[in-house]
């Protein structure tokens, strides 16, 4: 038999989501918000060539300026405000989140609650500021290398840090006022939307080259079909659960007994979510968003000459690379975000829940760590093939980057994400109603009894 809240999921409906001003106000505001950050994509920062920089974007749109370009919804192309994107706080955030599980004082402020994690955001944000400029200034040198600035000079170099690291700081305070505010995750939604507003071109010139004779219409059939079973093996896997049963004990208060009911506690295959292939990209494309308008810059430096010859995109190394990250992502962050084993294992002590078999506390969280570990085989390998694979093929066959699994995997999962939360909102507000409706009833069977 459904339970409650199962009932309630099944009626969920367009009339439920009319009810719901609140969630109707939060889905605006995202919206809102997100226009503003596709407007900013098209302002171009002072003092660009953009006859040079749409050249040089034509040669490179295969390789690493493709990448770039999609996870900065085309800014890149345009060398607009928000070049740089959301990247450099993401990388910030990894390299915090990081030294908070090596440095004992991070890991001690950690645990202080709000207050801590407002020092931690705070510390984010200054290491956000440092590498947006790194990657600002290198970006400038780079461009007046490739002789794309109208006045190459310090002039021109401290108008470009000012200007991207000014877009990058406003984009990672919209994410945060969309996660706030809004509706689903705001840092995964600013990409989301980036890489969709690039779907329709891309398709325009994907189809262009089998007109021209490019691609072959079995290869155009072969990528069409591998992009819907990408997105149907992300859905399957991203639904996916492992099931621990719970038990919880009776006991005797009066004449009644309450409890000794069991439960189920829902661990997914892959908790982390797309974050592990978000945080793999964007420390890949750090240090090779320098390389790629480096140009003649970087001749005499050996190591820009490794990274761009080795770490191309489709390049075995960075292939490898990004496999690793990905796996390594995919148990840190699930360890460290999305599925802490000590504060499940407390909050099951605290209700009285426990493990068949399992004593509470310590034994718990080892048990729980023992589980998840294993799960997490399955999940990163998951996710690693999502994302290689067809990346592999797209290198070989010059197909644009938003058909690949890297993209898909975003669009899918953040889009599945979002769908989730705007359903719990919808579920918050039917509650609250039934709620008001049995106080109404209450006070009208009081004042009927007086």
């Amino acid at each position: 038999m459904a339970s409650a809240a199962e009932q309630m999921a099944a009626n969920l409906s367009w009339g439920t989501f009319g009810k719901a001003k609140d969630l109707q106000s939060r889905i605006l505001y995202a919206l809102g918000l997100l226009i503003v950050y596709r407007i900013g994509t098209y302002i171009p920062v002072p003092g660009i060539d953009a006859a040079r920089l749409a050249q040089f974007f034509e040669q490179a749109s295969q390789g690493l300026g493709g990448m770039l370009n999609m996870f900065t919804g085309g800014a890149v192309g345009r060398m607009a405000i928000f070049a740089l994107g959301i990247m450099p706080y993401i990388s910030s955030s990894i390299i915090v989140q990081l030294l908070t599980s090596m440095v004992p004082s991070l890991a001690a402020l950690k645990k202080e609650g709000e207050q801590g994690r407002k020092k931690i955001n705070q510390y984010t944000r200054y290491g956000t500021v440092f590498l947006a400029t790194f990657q600002a200034y290198g970006l400038a040198v780079g461009l007046e290398s490739q002789g794309m600035a109208h006045d190459p000079g310090w002039f021109f170099r401290i108008g470009v840090v000012v200007t991207l690291v000014g877009g990058t700081m406003f984009l990672m305070w919209l994410g945060e006022q969309i996660t706030a505010r809004g509706i689903g995750n705001g840092i995964s939604l600013i990409i989301f939307v980036g890489i969709v507003a690039q779907f329709p071109g891309a398709l325009a010139r994907f189809f262009s080259q089998g007109r021209t004779g490019s691609l072959s219409p079995a290869v155009i059939i072969g990528i069409m079909v591998m992009a819907v079973a990408v997105v149907a093996f992300v859905v399957f896997m991203e639904r996916a659960l492992r099931k621990i049963h719970i038990q919880y004990p009776k006991r005797q208060v009066g004449m009644k007994i309450y409890g000794g009911e069991s439960s189920h506690l829902p661990v997914k295959v892959n908790p982390a979510g797309v974050i592990p292939a978000i945080f793999a990209s964007s420390l890949l494309l750090l240090p090779s968003t320098i390389t790629t308008f480096s140009g003649n810059a970087a001749e005499g430096l050996g190591i820009l000459n490794y990274v761009a010859a080795y770490m191309g995109h489709g390049q075995p190394l960075y292939l490898l690379a990004y496999g690793a990250l990905i796996v390594f992502f995919t148990y840190f962050y699930t360890a460290n975000v999305a599925f802490k084993s000590d504060d499940v294992a407390d909050n099951l002590k605290r209700q009285g829940g426990f493990v068949p078999g399992i004593r509470p506390g310590q034994k718990t969280i080892e048990y729980l760590d023992y589980v998840v570990s294993r799960l997490l085989v399955i999940g990163s390998a998951y996710l690693a093939a999502v994302c290689l694979l067809p990346e592999v093929l797209i290198s070989q066959l010059a197909v644009p980057f938003y058909f690949g699994g890297t993209s898909l995997l975003i669009v899918v999962s953040v889009t599945m994400d979002t769908i989730t939360q705007i359903q719990s909102h919808m579920l918050a507000h039917q509650y609250e109603g039934l709620i008001e409706k049995s106080r109404l009833r209450g006070k009208g069977r009081g004042k009927a009894r007086r």
